[in-house]
């Protein structure tokens, strides 16, 4: 068995598919869309043509009030790699145009960096690492 070089795929338990789907569409553009549900849960399922995949479930047990926070367990935050510091600035400013709240593009040792959050608050960072 080989060993795996990519996550295949993100899925976030979220308090409303539509709102949170509509956000990472207008974020990423448009994709292949896939409803489903199950007992207690609704998903909806998004496919960009360059291989990103992320599926936002709502849960009937989850709270529309509740809200993510990175210090319990679990996912801390997304991040989406970038070929560039340009890629990354170019990110900033795609978050600006769709008027999205973000923080300062960051110079970290490592990496070139910029975090917004979706409608449940989770972090999703652009990050291009130096070489």
């Amino acid at each position: 068995m080989s060993t795996p070089h990519v996550v295949h795929h993100v899925t976030l338990s979220v308090t409303d598919v539509e709102v949170s789907s509509a956000w990472y569409l207008a974020l990423f553009g448009a994709a292949e869309v896939v409803r489903r549900e199950g007992p207690g849960w609704s998903r909806i399922r998004m496919a960009w043509p360059g291989g990103l995949f992320i599926g936002v479930t709502r849960h009937e047990s989850t709270s529309a009030a509740e809200r993510f926070h990175h210090a319990r367990v679990g996912l801390d935050h997304l991040g989406i790699g970038c070929s560039s510091e340009s890629d990354v600035r170019a990110w900033a400013a795609r978050l600006d145009e769709l008027g999205f709240e973000r923080g300062p593009v960051e110079d970290v040792p490592y990496a070139w960096t910029v975090t917004a959050r979706d409608p449940d608050g989770i972090p999703v960072e652009f990050f291009c690492p130096k070489a």
